[in-house]
C-alpha cells in the first residue's frame, strides 16, 4: 500500500499527458447488504480545495432562462433534453417545478444521480449555487463502491490529499454501522489504480 502523498506523486510522475487529468478516488465497501434500502445513500461533499475546476450548475426556476417554457420545449425534443442533462454537473430547482422536471428530465438525471436539489425558499439561488461549486457527489446504489473526483493533476499535492481525507471521512459517516472500508484506490484519468494505505 502507498501513503496518500506518495501515491499522488507516483501517479503524477508516471502519467504525463498534454491534457489535464482528474484524480479519481475508488472506495470499496465490505459487509454491506444492498438489498436493504438503508444501506444505500447519496450525498454531496464540499471538497476543501474543489476539484480543480468549478462545477457547472443549472438553476431551474421561473426567474431563470431554464423555466417552465424551456422545460416544455425540451419535452418535445428528447435528443436535446439528454444533451442538456449531460452539460451540467448539478441541477438546482424550485419546488414548484420539480414534478415537471421529473417528468421531462427524470429518465436522464436519475440514473446519473443528478436529480435536482431543491432551492430553499427566500434564498438567492446564485448564493445557494456557490455551495455546490466545489462539491462532489458520493453514493452507493447498485454496487458496494463509491467513486468520485478529488482533484486534477494541476493541483497542489497537499490539497489533493486533504480532499481525499474529506471524502473518506464522509464515506465512513455514511455507510451502515456494520460495514467498513475494504480498500481505497487512487487513479488518474489515463492511469492504472494505485492502492492507498487507508482503512
Amino acid at each position: 500500500m502507498n501513503e496518500i502523498m506518495d501515491a499522488i506523486k507516483l501517479l503524477k510522475a508516471g502519467s504525463q499527458r498534454k491534457f489535464s487529468q482528474t484524480f479519481d478516488l475508488i472506495i470499496n465497501i465490505s459487509n454491506i447488504d444492498l438489498k436493504k434500502p438503508e444501506s444505500k445513500f447519496s450525498k454531496d461533499v464540499s471538497l476543501p480545495h474543489g476539484r480543480g475546476k468549478e462545477n457547472t450548475i443549472c438553476i431551474i426556476s421561473d426567474g431563470s432562462e431554464h423555466n417552465k417554457t424551456f422545460l416544455a420545449n425540451l419535452e418535445k425534443d428528447k435528443k436535446t433534453a439528454k444533451a442538456f442533462c449531460k452539460s451540467y454537473d448539478y441541477f438546482l430547482c424550485e419546488t414548484s417545478l420539480m414534478i415537471l422536471v421529473g417528468k421531462v428530465l427524470g429518465r436522464y438525471l436519475g440514473p446519473s444521480g443528478k436529480m435536482p436539489r431543491l432551492l430553499p425558499p427566500n434564498v438567492d439561488p446564485k448564493n445557494f449555487a456557490k455551495i455546490f461549486e466545489k462539491s462532489v457527489r458520493i453514493r452507493i446504489k447498485d454496487s458496494p463502491v463509491v467513486q468520485c473526483v478529488v482533484g486534477n493533476d494541476k493541483m497542489d499535492d497537499q490539497h489533493i490529499k486533504e480532499n481525499i481525507d474529506k471524502v473518506v471521512e464522509e464515506v465512513k459517516k455514511s455507510i451502515p454501522p456494520k460495514s467498513a472500508i475494504k480498500n481505497v484506490y487512487l487513479k488518474l484519468t489515463m492511469s492504472k489504480p494505485v492502492l492507498l494505505n487507508i482503512k
